[in-house]
């Protein structure tokens, strides 16, 4: 049997090793447009910053390497240009000589991922405007910052690459300004949760442009003009441009292979293409959601890797199934960690999804142990079935552990109530008795069982403040003069029994702490005594990141430049 693989990045790489673990006389060919095979796009901002200094850690495999552990035949810099699934042969060019050459397969496997999103804007091309996903793009900026040692750097685009690329050139102390035409940072993200990644970025010295757009570029002397759709000119030494990727399916879509919506090629659970003996995994895919049910693209090494192996797996006459991606993903955001699992809201919405959610702001470990830090968890559930949904965590230390455990327990189709009942790890540098996870699943399931109503931040406008319902802090003297929501009284909740009778019994009570806690404990006291009682789910911290997040942001010009 030979196999011909196209792209040798992270699923390419992951089948052609499969496929000679699970059949040694295999012909496998794996055929590699750029320089490098296995490398690690995830590190490469990394490598631009200097936290990793040798270029040859991002690559986990050479062809040399390859072929001595494997004898797989991996040939760089060729770029196959067709395929013929009739004739059962590729067309490629060896990129270095321009020789172009057929090869035959009896079975083909397409790895060719996505490319950077560049839209017609003028000025793309000039040697001061980068992408980034390859080892070669990192090479260039590299570079080029060690040759030009620009002062400043615009980046378009505030998902993975633009963030983890404004932390890297801030640390090499760079200006940066990041624009992003959605209204938040990092849409796997709810918006309020991304209001915590705002703050960080903004922390760590980056000038932040939500809902703007870049509509052009233009070389002037040594910077780069950059005018945004609203009319706002910019200016920077070094523009990097991680607007996003699209799945790289030219080739699929030529040979006649099925593409989805999204235009990424549609594979069943096999990874199986609509071709016979043509199979597809990675960035180029469309899957199922496991959580949906429906069509999805998924960018993710994860996934690319484990949808190579399964690709082997059928190559060699077994039969693996993919069940589905998830999304789950972490971010480091200067001094924060940003996780997520499963769907968000607007997906949700999307789905057709009915869903709850919980919002809760544990401490990294226990409270008495020094050094612990307060994170931000919100866990999304379907209402009714109670069937996890999602979960995002936003925070300094611990975030990793707790978004793999949520992950696992919604792979498992665990309820959310039933994170209560999970056994996890304790000791104080580590955790709490009742781990935070623990925690959501108590919440949840003091949902389920009526003991607590909830109300949320996009209520808070439209609560009745004429009268007919009472607004009731329940912090201490001294957090509600630090800050408190307008129109809300201040009772704290050690005074609430004996204060009771200032409460005008038959109106709803809408109830605000510092984190949820004392709140709920709050409602079950106004419940056990008759009154009709909802809790703010988060607490008047995140009320309070969320509404001075969503504030205009001040759109200042790069340090140095004009306007």
């Amino acid at each position: 049997m030979k196999v011909v693989i196209i792209g040798g990045v992270a699923g390419g790489a992951s089948a052609a090793a499969r496929i000679r673990r699970l059949d040694e006389r295999a012909e496998i060919v794996v055929f590699e447009k750029s320089g490098y095979v296995s490398y690690a796009n995830c590190g490469l901002p990394y490598y631009i910053g200097g936290t990793i200094q040798d270029s040859a850690e991002l690559t986990l495999q050479t062809p040399e390497s390859f072929y001595a552990r494997f004898r797989v035949d991996v040939r760089v810099h060729h770029e196959v240009c067709g395929i013929n699934t009739t004739r059962r042969k590729v067309t490629v060019k060896n990129l270095q000589t321009g020789a172009v050459f057929e090869e035959g397969y009896d079975k083909l496997l397409i790895a060719t991922g996505a490319r950077p999103a560049v839209p017609p804007i003028g000025g793309e091309k000039s040697e001061q405007v980068f992408t980034l996903r390859t080892v070669e793009d990192t090479l260039k900026i590299k570079a080029y910052i060690d040759a030009r040692k620009p002062r400043t750097a615009l980046i378009a685009g505030g998902g993975f690459i633009g963030l983890e690329m404004a932390e890297n050139l801030r640390g090499l102390g760079i200006d940066v300004t990041l624009v992003q035409g959605d209204d938040q940072l990092m849409t796997p993200f709810d918006r309020d949760m991304a209001a915590f990644i705002h703050g960080e970025v903004k922390r760590g010295g980056v000038r932040l442009y939500l809902s703007s757009m870049v509509d052009q570029l233009e070389e002037e002397e040594e910077k780069i003009r950059v005018r945004l759709k609203d009319g706002t000119n910019l200016a920077a030494e070094l523009v990097i441009l991680a607007i996003g990727v699209v799945p790289d399916t030219a080739l699929a879509e030529k040979a006649g292979l099925k593409l989805g919506a999204g235009g990424g090629i549609v594979v069943n659970p096999r990874m199986e293409t609509s071709c016979p003996d043509v199979y597809a995994v990675g960035d180029a895919v469309e899957t199922t959601h496991f959580v949906t049910g429906g069509r999805s693209q998924i960018p993710l090494a994860g996934p690319a890797n484990k949808q190579g192996r399964i690709a082997a797996d059928n190559i060699c006459g077994g039969d693996s199934r993919y069940g589905g991606g998830q999304a789950s993903s972490v971010l480091k955001v200067f001094d924060l960690t940003a996780a997520v699992t499963g769907i968000n809201e607007n997906a949700a919405r999307a789905a057709g999804i009915a869903y709850d959610k919980v919002i809760l702001s544990p401490l990294s470990h226990a409270g008495y142990y020094p050094g612990g830090t307060v994170m931000t968890m919100k866990v999304l559930f379907e209402k009714e079935t109670y069937r996890l949904l999602g979960a995002q965590i936003i925070g300094r230390d611990g975030v990793d552990k707790r978004i793999d455990v949520l992950a696992t327990a919604l792979r498992a189709g665990l309820k959310g109530y039933e994170l209560a009942e999970l056994e996890l790890a304790y000791a104080p540098p580590y955790s709490s008795a009742k781990d935070p996870v623990n925690m959501a699943g108590y919440m949840i399931g003091n949902l389920k069982d009526g003991l607590v109503r909830q109300w949320y931040y996009e209520d808070a406008a439209a609560l009745p403040r004429d009268g007919s319902a009472i607004l009731l802090d329940t912090r201490t003297a001294g957090e509600y003069a630090r800050g408190h929501i307008e129109g809300f009284l201040n009772i704290p909740v050690d005074a609430l029994r004996e204060r009771l009778g200032e409460l005008e019994r038959g109106k709803p009570v809408y109830v605000i702490c510092q984190s949820g806690l004392r709140s709920y404990i709050a409602c079950r006291i106004l419940a056990e005594n008759g009154f009709d009682a909802y809790n703010f789910a988060g607490g008047f911290r995140f009320y309070d990141v969320v509404f001075g997040e969503s504030a205009p942001q001040e759109k200042a010009a790069p340090c140095g430049l004009e306007p």
